[in-house]
């Protein structure tokens, strides 16, 4: 049986304001990343050099203990946020809407550490619907860790109001990271099975409570500096993409995981020759995969050490990535970030294997080129062209 979806015909026009009020959606906005704030105040060389930074120890925190040593250096290049609420009287929160994590977590007051100083802060004693509980929080990230407790509140996203909702108050994030990230939390959209402390992520909760018309989520990352990004939360807006929603099965569940043909450019392959793991991952900016892959990517480019004159940009192929026998092209446009007349690839090198092969990670990088659809009923994600 082929699944139905319902999906809104919002009418979008690029000239105004687009609104569609059939499913709850939080808008995103692009902020400068940590890598960005940290650069701009001169800290970014010393900081890669005092905590070496490996983006695998996100999805194996057993690889952190060899590579990083410090608190949330996996979302360095994060930067779309959006805002939350949490508790009676609603206190707000900006939150990074990640993919790859299962966890909500916020700054509480019984935080000392130096990251929570300028940032919101969860005040349990000035809500009257929140509900302690004797458990603790621990997530590592690198070998560094946010740790803390948990409790049960109110927490409002796009006008879903999601009563008893378990989340993490932090009492500890150590280091320096937090002081130059643009947000205060962190709301995880993947599956329980990766949820720490077994805590039930938000979307589970939406899901249980009935919060939701359909058991999915969608997302649109806007490739404007800073508005248009969404993600909505119960339905599809078939006014951002073109063409067909291409549905993927998930090979896993536990991060949005699914299997992947081949990295080709210019029909010749690059890399995950024979198959290969993908992860789609929204807290994540760039490509990730294996080092050796993102060498032969960079080598095609003539950019073996990052970096590229920006006048060669037009003249460089698409990497194909070709998924369920489908060719999801990234042009050039996308994967050479251009900063200030400085461009590099967004591309980086993670050298993982899982039991099904090696392991790509697609970003916000591929993301802003394909309207993702999350299907937790049926466990798919579903992809098409922005419009």
């Amino acid at each position: 049986m082929v699944p139905k979806y319902s999906i809104c015909k919002g009418g979008r026009r690029r000239s105004v304001k687009r609104e569609t009020h059939c499913h709850p959606r939080v808008s995103l906005r692009k902020g400068k990343s940590l890598r960005q704030n940290l650069k701009q105040h001169g800290l970014l060389e010393g900081f890669l050099k005092k905590h070496p930074y490996n983006l695998a120890s996100k999805y194996f925190p057993g690889l952190a203990n060899q590579f990083a040593t410090e608190t949330m250096t996996n979302y360095l290049d994060a930067e779309y946020y959006g805002s939350i609420s949490i508790g009676t009287p609603a206190q707000d929160f900006t939150v990074l809407f990640d993919t790859g994590s299962s966890n909500l977590w916020v700054p509480s007051v019984y935080c000392s550490s130096a990251a929570c100083s300028n940032h919101n802060k969860f005040n349990p004693d000035d809500s009257s619907t929140y509900r302690s509980t004797s458990q603790n929080l621990s997530i590592q990230y690198g070998t560094g860790s946010m740790t803390g407790i948990l409790g049960y509140d109110t927490v409002r996203v796009g006008g879903i109001v999601d009563t008893d909702q378990i989340f993490g108050l932090s009492e500890s994030e150590p280091g320096s990271t937090f002081t130059y990230s643009a947000f205060d939390g962190i709301l995880g959209l993947a599956f329980p099975s990766i949820s720490s402390s077994s805590a039930t992520p938000v979307f589970d909760n939406m899901m249980n409570e009935g919060l939701v018309s359909q058991d999915l989520f969608s997302v649109y990352l806007s490739s404007d500096d800073q508005s248009g990004s969404f993600v909505m939360f119960g339905g599809i807006d078939s006014s951002y993409y073109s063409g067909d929603l291409n549905w993927i099965p998930l090979s896993a569940e536990t991060y949005w995981e699914i299997t992947m043909d081949s990295v080709t450019m210019n029909g010749e392959s690059v890399a995950c020759s024979g198959g290969c793991q993908a992860i789609i991952d929204t807290g994540t900016s760039l490509l990730a995969g294996p080092s050796t892959g993102i060498s032969n990517i960079l080598s095609y480019i003539g950019a073996s050490d990052g970096s590229i004159s920006c006048s060669d940009m037009s003249s460089l192929p698409d990497i194909i990535f070709t998924i369920n026998g489908i060719e999801f092209p990234v042009p050039a446009s996308a994967y050479i970030l251009d900063e200030s007349g400085s461009c590099t690839a967004g591309l980086e090198g993670i050298d993982v294997s899982t039991s099904s092969g090696e392991l790509w990670i697609l970003g916000d990088v591929f993301i802003r080129q394909y309207y993702v659809v999350f299907d937790r009923a049926n466990n798919k994600v579903a992809l098409a062209p922005v419009a």
